[in-house]
């Protein structure tokens, strides 16, 4: 397996943990105002998961990568 088939792979995983927790808190928990939702879901997160947020958010800043993967 490539290094590249990694980071799909874990790329796809966070993806899908990220709009796991979003439909729960949507469902579940109507006090996290949409704004701080990304930052809610992304405080879970361990692990590898952790680590590649970490990572991304130190590249590109952490409001971005809030503002990126948050609401359009």
């Amino acid at each position: 397996m490539t290094q590249a088939a990694i980071r799909q792979l874990i790329a796809d995983g966070i993806a899908t943990a990220l709009e796991a927790q979003a439909t729960t808190m949507t469902n579940t928990n109507r006090n996290c105002v949409e704004e701080d939702r990304v930052t809610f879901a992304t405080s879970t997160l361990t692990d590898d998961a952790l680590s590649w947020w970490n990572a991304y958010a130190q590249i590109i800043g952490i409001k971005q990568a809030n503002r990126i993967l948050g609401p359009n």
